[in-house]
């Protein structure tokens, strides 16, 4: 008896060495790749992007979720680097904003050649797996960083730019935001806009991932039903498990699985588990549910580590991943089903929006409607008035000073 009070224990201990060294067997021939992670947003807020600040090295960075040893540690080898501006900076300064964050992810990669390896495509992903490095590709999070121009979206796509996030916790011009299903944002779109379809038809064109975290279940619909394409969510979670608007629910996951598209789970406490503390377990507890609702072609990992301020315990950080797959195979994941989720199940939807892609078909060329644009800042150029706010706020301040001028005249 006393024999199997101190046995019991060492076999627990046993077993979970054996998870975790499977998982780091899978993982290192079949790297993570991580669907969203903040860290071009870590450094603009601290070192204003300055990469070379000693104190921004990234193979000793820290007070963040990421770095290279952490990466390294993690088997990450593949990142959707996330390039993101507030919402306040719609109608504003979005596209200045966006471009230098899409040049920070630029020069991230050419300061650590030997760590990442910036890539624009699925072949590319698989190279960088081949050379050992961190494939960096550049996911832009919220369309209002398109300004509501589809000339902006192809100069993004230029620049690398590989998937679109339709929105982020507002809405644009032309999709609803998932803030509508709250209550907090009014709907204006019903989903998607005519000029919001048209957005979705260009990305399809053009063969960048449409990505609808933070979007309205009525875009997410409308997204899912319209594209010719597999869609991803780069960083969202199950709504059955964790009823958060931000989450996806299940008769969208249905609608998943039917498009052969891709849920990567995001990590936020607060869409696992719905309050401010939530644990590693919980994490797989998503995974587990799309897996059964969508099957496991549809599971990934989006962590949006660096972007949110509250991670679960046990996944602290970026270098936790093998202890989530040793979970998975704890839980009777098969290797390829674990797989699947650590990368062949982005890389094959990235695949079919490649192959869906038709670059010389003609773009899309059918701007916004002009009275659909909002801003005080911005000028009409092209539209059938040509006139620009300035010139109008000069006429009204004009027509507003007339009778001011006529009674100065009589005096």
């Amino acid at each position: 008896m006393w024999t199997r009070w101190w046995l019991w224990p060492l076999v627990a201990v046993c077993t979970a060495d054996f998870f975790r060294d499977e998982a780091e067997r899978i993982m290192r021939d079949s790297p993570v790749i991580d669907g969203h992670n903040d860290l071009p947003w870590q450094l603009l807020g601290m070192f204003n992007n300055r990469l070379q600040d000693a104190r921004a090295n990234l193979t000793t960075l820290a007070d963040t979720h990421t770095n290279i040893p952490k990466l390294r540690a993690g088997f990450v080898g593949g990142q959707f680097w996330s390039v993101y501006t507030p919402c306040d900076t719609q109608n504003k300064d979005a596209v200045r904003r966006t471009l230098e964050q899409m040049d920070v992810v630029h020069r991230m990669c050419q300061m650590y050649p030997e760590t990442f390896l910036y890539v624009t495509s699925s072949a590319g992903i698989r190279q960088a797996f081949r050379e050992g490095k961190v494939a960096s590709l550049i996911g832009v999070e919220g369309g209002h960083s398109i300004d509501s121009s589809l000339g902006v979206l192809r100069a993004l796509y230029q620049l690398g730019m590989r998937y679109l996030t339709l929105t982020h916790n507002c809405n644009t011009p032309w999709a609803d935001n998932w803030l509508v299903d709250t209550g907090d944002s009014k709907p204006q779109s019903q989903g998607l806009s005519p000029f919001g379809q048209r957005v979705v038809k260009e990305l399809n064109r053009l063969g960048v991932l449409i990505d609808l975290a933070h979007v309205s279940v009525a875009t997410m619909k409308a997204t899912l039903q319209l594209s010719r394409a597999p869609v991803i969510f780069s960083h969202s979670s199950a709504y059955s498990v964790c009823a958060s608007r931000r989450n996806v629910p299940d008769d969208v996951l249905r609608l998943v699985k039917q498009t052969d598209s891709l849920v990567m789970v995001n990590f936020y406490n607060n869409y696992i588990s719905c309050t401010n503390k939530a644990n590693l377990s919980q994490v797989a507890d998503h995974l587990d549910h799309i897996k059964e609702v969508a099957g496991a072609r549809a599971v990934g990992f989006g962590g949006d580590f660096d972007g949110v301020s509250r991670v679960p315990e046990g996944l602290e950080d970026v270098s936790k991943y093998p202890d989530l797959i040793a979970e998975l195979l704890r839980r009777n994941w098969t290797e390829a089903e674990v797989k699947g989720a650590l990368a062949n199940n982005l890389l094959r939807v990235f695949e079919a929006v490649e192959q869906a892609s038709n670059p010389t078909q003609a773009p899309e060329e059918e701007p916004i409607p002009q009275d659909e644009l909002g801003g005080s800042c911005r000028t009409y150029y092209g539209y059938p008035s040509g006139a620009s706010n300035f010139h109008r706020q000069w006429g009204f301040l004009l027509a507003s000073l007339a009778p001011l001028v006529l009674c100065l005249c009589l005096l």
